[in-house]
């Protein structure tokens, strides 16, 4: 299991308090505040991309990191050079950004046509104060990757990784469990 510091809320400044601290993969959700932690920070970190991927925004993702969280478009995939884990809307909700559960097959099917690696699937779990509450969303996603032999999983926030981790997540995103004193 990989730990991924998501960094949404980090400062520029405030990434060095994660080097020193040895943190390895920077997950962030904005495109623009990537390249500006990446100008900074760029070979202390490997660089992950875990937000809401358009496809304008693809070929910068690109340029800066080694792997996005969050493929669920063909016109981003089209225009995205490294591999990536497919988002999966397990919940339904509208909010929620993500291929549905049903229209899976034939989005990794379009995917492979159009030469993307794809390595694995990512969830969002609707929020809820108990972190138990997620775990049917994260054995629900490890079933969907088992069925398409895909390997990697991310899922798990702060609030929840703990139970992430129990079904199966090969990278969790934690952001203000890393500065909690």
């Amino acid at each position: 299991m990989t730990i991924v510091a998501a960094t949404k809320y980090v400062s520029v400044a405030d990434m060095g308090l994660l080097a020193e601290a040895g943190v390895a993969i920077a997950g962030e959700n904005r495109a623009q505040d990537m390249s500006a932690k990446h100008a900074r920070w760029g070979e202390r970190f490997r660089w992950h991309f875990i937000g809401h991927l358009q496809s304008r925004k693809a070929p910068v993702v690109s340029a800066l990191c080694e792997l996005c969280h969050s493929l669920g478009s063909e016109s981003a995939a089209a225009k995205l050079t490294i591999p990536s884990l497919v988002e999966v809307n397990l919940s339904g909700e509208a909010s929620k950004s993500g291929i549905a559960p049903t229209e899976l097959p034939a989005f990794l099917e379009r995917l492979a046509a159009l030469g993307v690696e794809v390595r694995g699937l990512m969830t969002m779990p609707p929020a809820a104060a108990d972190p138990e509450a997620s775990r049917p969303y994260f054995a629900g996603l490890r079933r969907l990757a088992d069925e398409h032999g895909l390997r990697e999983l991310s899922m798990g926030t702060s609030q929840d990784y703990r139970i992430a981790v129990e079904e199966g997540a090969t990278y969790v995103r934690l952001g203000s469990t890393l500065w909690q004193g």
